[in-house]
């Protein structure tokens, strides 16, 4: 979790972080059993799954800390779930070269690319961010290099990466749900990973993307632009009647509009989305 940091950030910075969207919006959300699990429900928040959120890494990504804009989200390093994440990413480090991975290590073994922090194990810190970040000007491109080898090796990116790295700004978590005649069922919930899911130090991010206009310019809702990533969360069939929902929510936006109700729209779609596309028309 990012640690509180005294940093004052740059004018173009401060305006960065006034411009996003208050955390406690009005959100849409919608339940329905997990066609794969009797025993699991899913709740699934509408307004962010159908925003046009896109991360905007070297375009236009600010990074979490004024310092170090060319990180992205990279600075700290990423936390591993379990022994199954981490030997995902062990599995790809040996395809990774001088000329792929910028801070490659003498060692290809997990003690060379991991440290620990607290009872957790995290990829390591190099020059200030993420081992497996290359940084600007290296022959590969700046990036994370295990994303890198996917595109290179046509894998889907999330196959090769941490969870933690491939789910963000996707946030799943799970409650259990006690019901009055004595019944209990598994609520998996899927949202948005805002500036709470980083735990307290998240408020002293000096810019996040999730709730910023300037990362909401994707041309398909973040539902379609992460099929993969809530495909592997949800699974197929799941996915599937997420997919139904949030046309029809779209639907229902695009009826709005068509009344000329725009006054509601927030009510409907992410604020964040909302400024951006005022902030296209505006431009016109």
């Amino acid at each position: 979790m990012p640690r509180r940091r005294a940093i004052t950030a740059p004018l173009c910075l401060q305006l960065a972080i006034v411009s996003e969207t208050p955390l406690e919006i009005p959100r849409v959300w919608v339940e329905f059993d997990d066609p794969s699990d009797p025993d699991q429900r899913f709740r699934c928040d509408l307004t962010w799954l159908t925003s046009s959120w896109t991360c905007i890494f070297a375009g236009g990504c600010q990074g979490i800390y004024a310092d170090r804009p060319d990180d992205g989200c990279c600075t700290l390093g990423a936390h591993f779930t379990d022994e199954e994440d981490m030997g995902r990413v062990a599995a790809v480090v040996g395809d990774l070269d001088a000329s792929t991975w910028q801070h490659r290590p003498g060692s290809t073994g997990t003690d060379a690319w991991t440290e620990p922090e607290g009872d957790a194990i995290k990829t390591r810190v190099v020059d200030g961010a993420c081992i497996f970040l290359n940084r600007p000007g290296f022959e590969a491109g700046p990036g994370c290099a295990l994303h890198q080898q996917a595109v290179r090796s046509g894998q889907a990116p999330h196959t090769l990466k941490p969870d933690v790295c491939w789910q963000l700004p996707i946030r799943r978590t799970y409650r259990t749900v006690e019901l009055p005649d004595d019944t209990s069922y598994l609520e998996v919930s899927i949202g948005e990973y805002d500036r709470r899911g980083w735990g307290p130090g998240g408020h002293d991010l000096d810019w996040y993307c999730s709730g910023n206009p300037s990362a909401h310019v994707g041309r398909e809702p973040v539902f379609r632009s992460l099929r993969a990533e809530l495909t592997e969360l949800m699974g197929e069939a799941g996915y599937a009647e997420l997919v139904l929902r949030c046309e029809a929510h779209l639907l229902n936006i695009k009826v709005l509009r068509s009344t000329g109700a725009r006054t509601l729209l927030p009510l409907l779609m992410h604020p964040a989305t909302v400024e951006a596309r005022s902030r296209r028309t505006r431009k016109r």
